[in-house]
């Protein structure tokens, strides 16, 4: 059986962003990401396996196209202006076709380890970093052995980076929505303990005003 990998894409802080602005609009900006995500596919060896809510699964027949297909879903989709970052996971491994579906411990392992990523991050396993043909042509970082929830053994995880990127878009993110947000095209800023924070909507600054505590020091939210 020959070896595939899969990769879970989906957005992160969906349900924030599902609460701040309601489902039609959510559900909106999850077609906008599919529709963003399909045209990359064929020239990276893959194909779309089904959509789930915000996530995607999808199968790569080569693990170096799919972890470039990973940092281009990440760096060019996720993190634009009015757009939220986006976290990828992936394993390699034999899997079972149905129907178009897939199956497996494989398939459960990429969505385990998707799951553990942050937003703005790709993180692979052990297994599809060993797949590469040319593993020189990334940055890894191990992220160490973690425990993922109905998986026996704890996984050797990989946070990848293209050569000579240092991290991903440095838009801040609204604390409320966690979109990521242009300074230049935002709605208005507050400041909260001397740190000010960057909105994508009156009804986000709104909210924050109301109880900042509760939106403060979130990951990514600051700016200046």
């Amino acid at each position: 059986m020959t070896d595939q990998t899969f990769i879970f894409a989906d957005m992160s802080g969906f349900a924030a962003l599902t609460e701040a602005h309601g489902d039609e609009a959510a559900a909106d900006l999850a077609a906008d990401f599919s529709a963003a995500v399909r045209p990359r596919l064929e020239r990276r060896e893959a194909e779309e396996v089904k959509s789930i809510g915000d996530a995607l699964m999808i199968r790569g027949e080569d693990a170096g196209e799919s972890i470039g297909l990973g940092l281009e879903i990440v760096h060019e989709v996720g993190g634009q202006h009015r757009f939220p970052t986006i976290r990828v996971g992936m394993h390699t491994g034999p899997a079972t076709e149905r129907e178009g579906d897939w199956f497996g411990s494989t398939v459960n392992l990429a969505a385990r380890i998707a799951g553990e990523a942050a937003g703005g991050e790709v993180l692979v396993s052990e297994s599809t970093r060993s797949a590469l043909a040319r593993p020189e042509r990334f940055n890894f970082r191990e992220r160490g052995r973690v425990h993922l929830r109905n998986i026996s053994e704890p996984a050797l995880l990989f946070s990848v980076l293209r050569r000579g990127l240092l991290a991903t878009g440095d838009l801040p993110l609204d604390p409320v929505c966690r979109m990521a947000i242009d300074p230049e095209g935002s709605a208005g800023s507050l400041e909260h303990r001397g740190t000010a924070y960057i909105f994508c909507s009156l009804a986000c600054a709104e909210r924050f005003a109301a109880d900042p505590e509760l939106f403060a020091g979130r990951p990514g939210a600051e700016h200046g």
